[in-house]
């Protein structure tokens, strides 16, 4: 197997050092994190990435697999992106399948948090309104506070910009005016 070519040898310690340190590092605040990082990094970024490597070491005897491409153009790369890469899952990280249902019952459970928090309060039939109220009487007070007056948007002239009737602003243009 030839390496890069132009040069021999490719500079696995420099790039491991470029994506794990430079690029990623900065990111990275847990010691167990930058361990897991640069192991993850030693494992994956050798000679043998360039012969179809696998690149979810962890699935062995598993009906899945993740190989790193053979070199291509850049055109191919992205056909290859969009093709043929594997769904995602915990099996590919070297985690139990129930990491996922686990993750995915949190976010559901956020997300219904969030919406429990957005519905309007008040009772009755005039709790939207009220709420409504409650938001306008808000923004009148940061108005006050911060004179957003001298900052008013020219509401005519974005009307007519956004004439088309698909579009997602449209409900809302009146409440500027």
């Amino acid at each position: 197997m030839e390496t890069n070519q132009g040069s021999g040898k490719i500079p696995w310690d420099d790039l491991k050092y470029l994506f794990g340190e430079i690029m990623y590092g900065g990111h990275i605040v847990d010691d167990w994190d930058r361990r897991f990082c640069a192991t993850y990094l030693d494992v994956l970024m050798n000679d043998a990435l360039l012969d179809e490597a696998e690149m979810f070491p962890f699935v062995e005897g598993k009906a899945i697999s993740f190989k790193a491409p053979t070199p291509l153009t850049h055109e191919k790369y992205i056909e290859y992106i969009v093709t043929e890469l594997p769904p995602e899952t915990p099996i590919g990280y070297g985690m139990h399948p129930n990491a996922e249902i686990d993750f995915r019952t949190k976010q559901c459970d956020n997300l219904f948090d969030v919406l429990v928090d957005l519905q309007p309060r008040g009772g009755g039939a005039g709790g939207a309104e009220s709420e409504n109220t409650k938001v306008k009487d808000y923004f009148d007070l940061i108005n006050n506070v911060i004179g957003l007056d001298s900052l008013k948007i020219n509401m005519d002239d974005l009307n007519n910009k956004l004439s088309d009737e698909n579009n997602p602003l449209r409900p809302y243009q009146d409440a500027f005016k």
